[in-house]
């Protein structure tokens, strides 16, 4: 077996060749190699000795000190990939497929499909569970929200009373309550939060998307301008067909 040993206080060959002659002496030792720019020992053993000994072996010259060496600590090494848009965004894109698929599931009938009633279950289940998410960690929500919506910045209650503005809108589209006050509210809510997001976006700031919440690191993006947009325009013609 071989192990190498840190040897301090060489400062030339005889040193160098000092030590490895002591070393040598030392029964079970089978060989011994100093590298003086190195100020260490390589030494070969047939059985295993402990490092008093080899200590011992120089304690008439004080001036040498031997110590075992330091395994430098191997860190693992963490390889960072960059997530693809889908793979970021996969959360949102679910809930849209899911929303999406029920919503078209109920609008059709036997007398065909009813836009009218697509939107309406649509926008039922965006709001019923985007503010499921959000309250989760609704005080982490509040916090990511005051980052970028210009009425959480100032007043930091917005944050908290969004999501339950949310949830009760998911409870009005799912049960037809006042459709055009319904879609009004929709549509200056959605309005206000989607300038904060313009905002954010076009100084291509990096922060948090809080439309899922806190629970979803999703970063802010035209993917929110697009979820924002959706609402308004759903909105906007339900209104215009109830008027």
């Amino acid at each position: 077996m071989t192990h190498t040993y840190q040897i301090s206080g060489m400062t030339c060959s005889g040193c160098a060749s000092k030590v490895q002659g002591l070393l040598s002496k030392i029964h079970g030792v089978e060989s011994v190699q100093v590298h003086l720019e190195l100020g260490e020992a390589e030494i070969s053993m047939n059985r295993h000795i402990p490092t008093t000994s080899f200590q011992a072996a120089l304690k008439d010259y004080p001036k040498y000190q031997l110590t075992e060496k330091v395994k430098a600590e191997v860190k693992p090494q963490i390889h960072i990939t960059s997530l693809s848009w889908i793979e970021t965004y996969k959360p949102v894109l679910l809930i849209f497929f899911y929303v999406s698929v029920v919503s078209a599931l109920v609008s059709i009938s036997r007398s065909g499909f009813n836009s009218m009633r697509f939107m309406q279950a649509f926008m039922a289940g965006f709001f019923l569970v985007f503010s499921f998410f959000k309250f989760l960690d609704l005080k982490g929500f509040a916090a990511s929200y005051a980052m970028y919506d210009i009425i959480a910045k100032r007043v930091a209650i917005w944050g908290y009373a969004y999501a339950f503005i949310e949830f009760l809108l998911g409870v009005a589209y799912l049960t037809n309550f006042y459709p055009i006050a319904t879609n009004a509210v929709t549509l200056v809510v959605m309005g206000v939060s989607l300038i904060g997001v313009l905002q954010s976006v076009l100084d291509k700031k990096k922060i948090q998307c809080a439309c899922l919440g806190a629970i979803f690191n999703l970063p802010m993006s035209t993917i929110t301008i697009v979820e924002d947009g959706l609402m308004i325009i759903m909105s906007s013609l339900m209104i215009t067909y109830l008027l």
